[in-house]
């Protein structure tokens, strides 16, 4: 069993799931001001494309140093110290305008986020027992969703209203209130809280951790794209207004909130391998069945549904990741997951932009719900092939959105 809690501690899971709505809605506050600041300044999509490369690479990059840091440092030292320094780097940027030096100040935020995902990640397994996570998981997703629906809204009245330097002194706050939590949350892992931190762990010695993540980064590495293709899919092709646009934006989001409370009321025992690649193939038929569609209402429920199997999804990969890892190893276990989905999520990202140029946007569209149910297909031979009796049998990705909190 890799669940050491023995006495559920549901206090700190709703002050954790509080500190991801927090850090996630002033993440997406920073990074949705910060493209504004430069698109009005007069630098292109370059310059945005860097600042999202920035924000996403420390994530990926970092996995193997932060994932040991997470699983030999005190976890409240970890929040309460990277919280400190990002609130700092975020004050400066509220004064930087050369494009630069706010890549450079985002890149360093993405450090500081490098480390506190997988440390919020590995504490919600100790507090609660394995029935519980499920649920716990369920509460804490749905959290950083909300944060998800309300920053990029938030982020165009504020500057539109008062200039950037408001949105990201606010956005500097929310750091300081993810160290409130670390302060607060009594739950706490490392050398003292954990036994053997530096047992070795590799995610490829288990095959279903090494399928799981290989299918759900290969589906975000094509379904990412949508992110770049959409804009032209829903604005050119079915010839929409901004705000049916938003409508459609924000759907997604809706039914992963849906998708997280529903799924958190499973059993451990149900959220399995053939379910993540269930779950990974419906998503991506919800994505091909929109390229089908001749207007853009008819995307709102089908991103709705899309993301209610993006929510039940994350639910499913995080139960599976805390259940098949030792206690010790789940700030390696998560970074190195989580690095591998931000990684994938990136190329996609990269590759779209050329793409979008030389493509049709519907065919885009169309192209990568295909190519996410063809891969999600290709690991359901390796998952039968698993041996009965493997380590797991009781079962955290963003499809679209990979810009972590």
């Amino acid at each position: 069993m890799s669940f050491t809690s023995a006495d559920e501690r549901w206090a700190d899971v709703y002050l954790v799931a509080a500190g991801r709505a927090i850090s996630v809605c002033g993440d997406l506050l920073a990074a949705t001001t910060l493209a504004l600041v430069l698109q009005q300044s007069g630098h292109g999509g370059l310059a945005v494309s860097g600042l999202l490369v920035a924000a996403t690479l420390p994530v990926a990059v970092l996995a193997p140093i932060t994932g040991r840091l997470v699983d030999r440092a005190d976890s409240r030292t970890l929040l309460v110290l990277v919280g400190s320094i990002q609130a700092v780097v975020c004050a400066v940027l509220a004064n930087a305008r050369h494009p630069i030096l706010i890549i450079a100040l985002v890149a360093l935020l993405g450090c500081g986020l490098a480390v506190t995902q997988p440390t919020l990640a590995a504490l919600v397994p100790r507090m609660v027992g394995a029935a519980g996570l499920p649920k716990a998981s369920g509460v804490v997703q749905t959290a950083g969703q909300a944060g998800m629906l309300i920053a990029p809204a938030l982020a165009g009245i504020l500057v539109g209203q008062a200039g950037p330097r408001l949105p990201l002194l606010l956005s500097a706050a929310s750091y300081l209130g993810l160290i409130g939590i670390g302060l607060l949350v009594r739950t706490r892992r490392g050398v003292a809280a954990t036994a053997d931190p530096s047992a070795p762990f590799r995610l490829r010695d288990d095959r279903i951790l090494t399928v799981m993540t290989v299918a759900v980064a290969s589906v975000v590495a094509g379904v990412s794209a949508i992110n770049v293709f959409e804009v032209f899919f829903i604005r050119d092709t079915l010839g929409a207004s901004t705000t049916v646009y938003g409508f459609v934006m924000a759907s997604w989001t809706v039914g992963m909130v849906i998708g997280s409370l529903a799924f958190g009321r499973l059993r451990p025992r149900r959220l399995t391998m053939p379910l993540v690649l269930t779950l990974l193939a419906l998503s991506c038929v919800a994505v091909l069945a929109g390229s089908a569609v001749g207007s853009a209402g008819w995307l709102i429920p089908l991103w709705i549904a899309g993301g209610i199997t993006n929510g039940g999804l994350n639910v499913c990969t995080t139960v599976i990741v805390a259940s098949r890892v030792p206690a010790a190893s789940h700030g390696r276990a998560f970074a190195a997951y989580t690095a591998a989905v931000q990684g994938a999520g990136l190329g996609g990202l990269l590759v779209a932009g050329p793409l979008a140029e030389s493509f049709e946007p519907r065919l885009l569209v169309a192209g990568a719900g295909a190519a996410g149910i063809l891969a999600a297909l290709a690991c359901l031979p390796l998952v039968r092939s698993e041996p009965p009796g493997a380590p797991g049998d009781a079962g955290r990705p963003e499809i679209r959105d990979n810009v972590a909190a």
